[in-house]
């Protein structure tokens, strides 16, 4: 039976210390989660992987994900926050173990199984110990995990696969070293949530969402799906599109591009962050479609600056756009429902960043992989400027 902690000004070191560790743990996860995406393309060559083979390896993940979203994901706050990191960092660890064994799709899939069940119970419960440490800054802090981790996670990669042996097992070694540190460390953080009863109610798939968030999340729900299904095709496609639309075969520029869409959107997240939740939305459903329109020039015109470029203003739209949700979202759930709604609201994401991926992934044998890139990202930006049009006409 777990204790919870209720933090005073007596114990702010404690409340920093727990606030800390659920920050950088969240990092690590989305690290594992976009460590994979420069490997990709030497995967194609080694195990002769399709792009369809690809992003169905991807979509795993984020189906996964999803079911935890559904099931064990809430299960903190019954349980309580640590057992159910303890478990989320521990098949976290086996799914790094399976990579780094993995010589064909079969295998990849599973560690993106297991990584994808690890993932969604961590973020459901790394999310709610932020907001129960930090309450204050718990928006802001819960978005820029994501990004700093998806940033740093494949960039990392990037390089190790460009400059340094063992390019497909030494990142998933490195960042075991890192899980196996989390697990030791854990033992020292607070416990927030306390133990009740009705732990196994919530193992049925279920979501819960507050009846105040039901309305905000419908209506973001178009800028939801043209951000996340746009990190998807990053995440799944964009190393290889760089290759087919620049000629550019170093997997350190197609990560460098990945990269870059997380880092503008970490950078946006913080620097928008005291934009009032209308105006950010307002503000990142045009940026989107703005910056998703200058990549398809760019893909065009097969100009890898052009791409980054255009992906910095599409990072900011997609960095501002996830901001603006979750502090349009949290401050309406009561503490015993924030697991619940972060578990919907990451239920909505992550179809959005699997489900549009699979079907550029099987659009593209037919249509080439630039010409379905450009189709892709049409449907996106009419996604975000749906939301601009809702987001005008209630202010109206």
């Amino acid at each position: 039976m777990s204790t919870a902690t209720k933090f005073t000004s007596k114990n702010e070191a404690a409340r920093r210390y727990t606030a800390g560790y659920a920050v950088l743990t969240a990092i690590t996860f989305s690290m594992v989660a976009s460590a994979p995406t420069p490997i990709y393309r030497l995967y194609q060559e080694t195990l002769g992987l399709t792009p369809l083979a690809i992003t169905l390896i991807f979509a795993i993940y984020s189906l996964t994900m999803v079911a935890a979203f559904l099931t064990v994901a809430r299960l903190s706050d019954f349980i309580g926050r640590k057992p159910t990191i303890l478990a989320a960092l521990m098949l976290n660890a086996l799914a790094l173990v399976i990579f780094i064994e993995a010589n064909t799709s079969t295998v990849l899939m599973v560690a993106r199984a297991v990584q994808g069940i690890a993932t969604g119970i961590a973020l459901a419960t790394l999310g709610a110990l932020i907001a129960d440490a930090a309450p204050e800054a718990a928006a802001v802090l819960n978005s820029i995990t994501a990004f700093i981790g998806l940033m740093v996670g494949s960039l990392v990669a990037g390089s190790l696969v460009a400059y340094l042996p063992w390019p497909t097992q030494l990142v998933f070694a490195l960042l075991l070293c890192v899980t196996l540190a989390e697990m030791i460390a854990l033992h020292f953080i607070h416990e927030t949530a306390p133990y009740k009863a009705g732990a196994m109610a919530v193992l049925r798939p279920n979501l819960m969402v507050p009846a105040a968030a039901v309305r905000p999340m419908l209506r973001l729900f178009p800028l939801t799906l043209s951000g996340w299904a746009l990190g998807g095709f990053y995440l799944s496609l964009m190393p290889s599109l760089v290759v087919a639309a620049t000629g550019v075969h170093s997997p350190l520029v197609g990560a460098a591009v990945v990269s870059t869409l997380m880092l503008s959107g970490g950078i946006s997240v913080l620097a928008l962050r005291g934009l009032r939740a209308p105006i950010a939305v307002l503000t990142a459903s045009l940026l989107l479609a703005i910056g998703i329109a200058l990549t398809m020039v760019a893909i065009y015109a097969g100009s890898p600056a052009g791409m980054l470029f255009g992906t910095i203003i599409s990072g900011v739209g997609f960095g501002s756009s996830y901001g603006a949700a979750l502090r349009t979202l949290l401050p309406l759930a009561a503490s015993h429902e924030r697991a619940g709604l972060l578990s919907a609201y990451f239920v909505a994401s992550y179809l959005s960043f699997a489900l549009p991926a699979v079907g550029a992934g099987l659009a593209t044998p037919y249509y080439g992989l630039v010409k379905t890139a450009l189709a892709y990202g049409t449907v996106l930006a009419l996604c975000a400027l749906t939301t601009f049009i809702f987001q005008m006409a209630s202010r109206r």
